[in-house]
């Protein structure tokens, strides 16, 4: 007797993994106009944690030049863990590349915006991030990328 499982998802808890602020040029910093350089690093991941929890991450650098020196640099890894049961294979990378990176990233945000501004810095609002379009680009470099491997391959 075949028993129907539904598919769960749920969020078991959000946390900081790793975090990391640094303002090598204060105080001076502070004694010019404030026009700041954004440069922002951000990826996302996850591992399974066993049979029905996964972590998934997203990590970003922040560097804010100002007159060509660093007004500040955050490192933050946002991390949530997911239970997940009974999700189809297919269903489940988008998952974890998109759906969950999208549930983190209103916590990455404020978590950067309150290191800024305790950082003596302008309050820091990150854009928005559409993780769905980054994970389908992911997806086509990995495709373009098998393709040209197999293009590679010596034919016997």
């Amino acid at each position: 007797m075949a028993e129907n499982q539904q598919p769960q998802f749920a969020l078991q808890r959000i946390y900081i993994k790793d975090s990391s602020f640094e303002a090598p040029n204060t105080p001076k910093v502070f004694t010019k106009e404030w026009k700041p350089e954004i440069k922002l690093d951000l990826n996302s991941g996850a591992r399974k944690v066993d049979d029905n929890h996964y972590e998934v991450f997203i990590k970003v650098t922040v560097t804010a030049s100002n007159d060509g020196e660093t007004g500040f640099l955050v490192e933050l890894v946002q991390a949530g863990l997911f239970a997940m049961a009974n999700i189809p294979e297919q269903q489940l990378k988008p998952m974890l590349g998109a759906m969950c990176p999208n549930i983190l990233f209103p916590y990455l945000r404020e978590s950067v915006d309150a290191m800024v501004v305790k950082g003596g810095f302008p309050a820091l609002m990150l854009a928005p991030i559409n993780f769905d379009a980054l994970y389908q680009q992911r997806l086509a470099q990995e495709a373009k990328a098998a393709e040209e491997q197999g293009e590679q391959q010596p034919t016997h």
